[in-house]
């Protein structure tokens, strides 16, 4: 028991090296933002994995340890909430939290053992594999998981060096360029004749180029026709706090919407208010548009009174089954629902509990019907793709709603029960990138932060700041229906990356069955 135990144990250099390449990562990071170490932050790992390529087992271990230090790193915010709404003692906040780490450690685990078994089968020329095992990895987290939240691409959201290949093939396309820097410089630090040298750097020099025909391509992509302006928006952050809502307090933090809202409609003139939509953001306030009478009358008479429309976070009843939708309200003018969408990707044990655990298991905020529908809308003259929260962390959303004809994708979000922590960061990070693969602008309306407008370069514009009452103002034009390359492929990259990955796999066994039968 204790031999096969050893078998997974590496040696004490080798863990640190894979830890330190973990902190590095986590660097690269909100609130750090040292985006260039994520271009780096692989070759300790990967020369942990050179060190014990012998063994698989070991090898895993050592990218377990980095995906523990990177995870752990990077997404401690989520004790915030047990801890300071939930009573929890924050040894048991955090110790949970380990264990979920430990858990997707599992994935950089997997990514380090596919590369010590073709380091051993196609030696130090295996490294140039990096990025296509990392992003095949990566991918495999996303649909085992239905989560890759701080893939390593996103490290990348508030530069513009890697940025525009997004618009190619989206965030893993971005991760896989910041592997390859690692991968050629670790191949390069293993070669000692010169002509190994130059092989190495073959690959290096694939990347630059594509990043320059990317490059060329978002310029000519920035020319693109745009139409008269579709609608005017006012974004309402409004800082409504998570605990303490009595409903004397509801009833004031809604009057307060209205209040800020009011006070920039009077700054426009009435015929200017034709294309006026009012967005308020997911928050705590929970609106039930259709089965609370007394807020669908406030919000009619709202929108009546200013002719304006309203596009509101509302739980509606789903008949079918007699649970309710997670909604994006769109009110009119005249007062009245004109359009509904309901969430499709609802947070996995917050608002479901994924079978067989539904029975057992309580979710954290409620158990809400899936929405099936991408539905757009009309907001003015555009045509809007709302994301309600967690949502923007899904590029196939933002796919659907452009190929539908979307002009522009509005977010509506709340991370309040996250605290001041990276997490407000982070999740911008996710709308960046919508942006930028989709060539839309995208809407940022959050509860406390961070509101604001990020343009189809993926440049954030005019952001509110974080835990303050705040509106904002926008426009936004009509598109000409043009769509990105990920738009019309999506995730092709991480598709090849994929068959590439298993395709080496197979050749190293074939390699191994050869060698076996040779002796």
């Amino acid at each position: 028991m204790l031999k096969r135990i050893k078998s997974w144990v590496p040696d004490v250099r080798s863990l640190l090296l894979a830890a330190a390449g973990g902190v590095l990562l986590v660097l690269a990071f909100p609130d750090f933002e040292l985006w260039y170490l994520a271009w780096v932050a692989l070759v300790p790992l990967l020369a942990a994995v050179d060190r014990e390529k012998a063994s698989s087992r070991r090898a895993f271990t050592a990218g377990w340890v980095f995906g523990l230090v990177f995870f752990f790193g990077t997404c401690w915010w989520l004790t915030f909430a047990p801890i300071t709404y939930a009573g929890f003692p924050p040894l048991l906040a955090y110790f949970l939290l380990l264990i979920v780490c430990m858990i997707v450690g599992i994935f950089p685990g997997i990514f380090a053992a596919i590369m010590a078994f073709l380091l051993r089968r196609f030696g130090s020329v295996a490294m140039l594999a990096a990025p296509f095992v990392w992003v095949f990895t990566e991918f495999l987290r996303y649909w085992l998981t239905g989560n890759n939240w701080n893939a390593i691409g996103y490290s990348q959201a508030f530069d513009d060096t890697l940025l525009p290949m997004g618009r190619t093939g989206g965030v893993l396309l971005v991760g896989g360029a910041c592997v390859a820097f690692s991968s050629v410089l670790m191949f390069s630090l293993l070669s000692g004749k010169r002509q190994r040298l130059i092989v190495g750097f073959a690959p290096l020099l694939f990347w630059l180029v594509l990043i320059f025909v990317v490059g060329f391509i978002d310029g000519a992509l920035r020319i693109l026709q745009k139409g008269d302006r579709a609608a005017r928006v006012v974004a309402i952050q409004p800082n409504v706090p998570m605990s303490g809502l009595t409903y004397e307090k509801w009833q004031e933090l809604r009057e307060r919407h209205v209040r800020m809202a009011e006070a920039e409609l009077a700054k426009l003139t009435t015929d200017s208010r034709e294309l006026t939509t009012v967005i308020f953001p997911e928050s705590p306030m929970n609106f039930m548009y259709e089965s609370d009478r007394e807020t669908r009358e406030f919000i009619d008479g709202f929108s009546r009174r200013n002719k304006v429309s309203v596009l509101f976070n509302s739980a509606e009843p789903n008949h079918a089954d007699g649970k309710f939708f997670n909604s994006a309200v769109l009110v009119g003018p005249q007062g009245g629902e004109v359009a509904q969408y309901d969430k499709i990707y609802l947070v996995p044990f917050g608002e479901f509990v994924p079978e067989p655990l539904a029975s057992v298991v309580p979710a954290f905020v409620g158990s809400f019907s899936q929405g099936q529908d991408f539905e757009l809308l009309p907001i003015g003259k555009g045509k809007a793709g709302v994301m309600i929260c967690f949502e923007s962390h899904f590029g196939q959303l933002g796919r659907e709603y452009v190929r539908g004809g979307a002009d522009v994708l509005i977010e509506m979000t709340n991370d309040g029960y996250l605290g001041p922590t990276p997490v407000l960061r982070q999740h911008l990070a996710n709308a960046v990138f919508r942006a930028v693969e989709t060539n839309r602008p995208l809407l940022r309306v959050t509860n406390v932060g961070i509101t604001a407008y990020i343009d189809e370069r993926g440049e954030v514009r005019d952001p509110a700041p974080v835990y303050q009452e705040d509106t904002r103002v926008w426009t936004f034009a009509t598109s000409d229906g043009s769509q990105t390359f990920y738009v019309k492929y999506g995730d092709w990259f991480a598709w090849l990356c994929t068959i590439v990955t298993i395709g080496l796999m197979i050749m190293g066994f074939w390699r191994s069955i050869g060698s076996a039968r040779r002796r």
